[in-house]
């Protein structure tokens, strides 16, 4: 009895230190697991360069010298949710909107292999775009709007071909648009308006095959309007306003652009005539104003017209009668033209009967000579026109307040 118990004690004994054993080796490996969740030191030290080249007055970056980013949730940072290849967690996104931060953007931003989103939104940020965000090659969003940055647009941020979106409107950008840009193969928003941008639109964005907005409203563009972007199959807005093409005329091809819903081209030198807009389905918003546009008006715009600008210009004929089928028409502006004839009564017979509707229509300064039809606008109508060289007839009818 004795002699068979011991053995199997001893084998008993035997198992539970195995148990043990891998109770430890498992615990181990947990560990080192849990060390292992650590950010990528490289991108550690690519952080601490960008905390020192900011200013930040109201201490939003305080706990960005405390622990690991990662681990510890540094303000404005977010990181993969596990480690990759290497071993690290890496940083995913970087977003410091509205922070009231100012200084420059640190170059060591392109050691943040795996950064997504880069969003300095509305801060006082000084200095240029550092070309070593052009070696973020995961980068969808690069959102710089707000700020005072100055410089060119650096030719390497066409390598970022995985980028959605470009926001850097309302800097001190100068320079020309670079070319590279065409290679920006997944972008759909170029914002690039309000700033110094000068020379000639790049007609290789026609490259841009999923191109939704081009803003490049309030810069010192010249050249010519590229016929080029007409072959943008996703285009729905152009916003180019007060640039300076040099005279050129708007490239009939637009007509082309059949998503297109926003046409604004206002106070950029051009001349010739309105193109053919008739095949724009989508079409909503058209502002051509102050311009040295001549001809006369397209007879056929879209059903979905809300807003036609073609004030300031040099353009003649007569006003459409196609323009009474526009039952969303909000304002029509063809003051300081050329135009003669009629005026046609019946533009707002056809408005949405919407509490919210209204209509602005002004044709001062005109050639017009008679009206069309009984001069009774209803009450959401505002109507501003002069009849002959002399006599002036104002109209003005608008809702009281209910």
């Amino acid at each position: 009895m004795g002699f068979d118990y011991f053995p199997c004690l001893g084998t008993k004994m035997l198992q539970l230190r195995t148990c043990e054993c891998v109770f430890v080796l498992s615990y181990c490996y947990l560990v080192l697991l849990t060390v292992a969740q650590v950010s990528s030191p490289s991108e550690v030290n690519a952080l601490l360069a960008v905390k020192n080249s900011l200013i930040d007055p109201m201490k939003h970056l305080s706990n960005w010298n405390k622990g690991d980013p990662c681990a510890f949730n540094w303000t404005g940072v977010s990181c993969s949710d596990s480690a990759g290849t290497d071993g690290y967690l890496h940083v995913q996104a970087l977003q410091l909107m509205n922070m009231n931060l100012s200084g420059s953007l640190a170059p060591e931003l392109g050691q943040l292999s795996q950064l997504k989103i880069l969003d300095f939104m509305w801060n006082e940020l000084t200095g240029s775009i550092p070309r070593e965000i052009g070696s973020l090659s995961s980068l969808k969003l690069l959102l710089l709007n707000g700020n005072k940055l100055s410089g060119s647009l650096p030719d390497e941020l066409g390598y970022l071909t995985k980028l959605n979106r470009l926001q850097v409107d309302q800097n001190n950008i100068s320079g020309p648009l670079p070319k590279s840009f065409a290679n920006m193969s997944s972008v759909r928003h170029l914002h690039l308006n309000n700033n110094s941008i000068s020379g000639q639109i790049p007609p290789e964005l026609y490259k841009l095959s999923t191109l939704f907005h081009l803003l490049l409203d309030n810069n010192n563009l010249s050249g010519y309007l590229p016929p080029e972007l007409s072959k943008l199959p996703e285009m729905q807005i152009i916003q180019l306003d007060n640039n300076n093409f040099n005279g050129s005329g708007i490239p009939a091809t637009y007509g082309n652009l059949s998503r297109l819903a926003k046409l604004s081209l206002r106070n950029c030198s051009l001349h010739g005539a309105i193109p053919d807009l008739s095949s724009v389905p989508n079409l909503y918003y058209l502002d051509l104003s102050e311009n040295n546009l001549s001809g006369s008006i397209p007879s056929k715009l879209s059903d979905s017209m809300r807003t036609i600008d073609l004030s300031e210009n040099h353009l003649n004929g007569s006003i459409p009668g196609s323009f009474s089928n526009l039952p969303f028409l909000q304002r029509l502006s063809l003051e300081n033209n050329l135009l003669s004839g009629s005026v046609p009564t019946d533009i707002w017979q056809n408005m949405t009967s919407t509490k919210s509707a209204r209509l602005t229509i002004d044709l001062r300064n005109n050639s017009l000579s008679s009206i069309s039809g009984a001069l009774n606008p209803p009450d959401n109508v505002t109507l501003s026109f002069c009849l002959g060289l002399e006599a002036i007839l104002f109209v003005k009818v608008q809702t009281q307040p209910t």
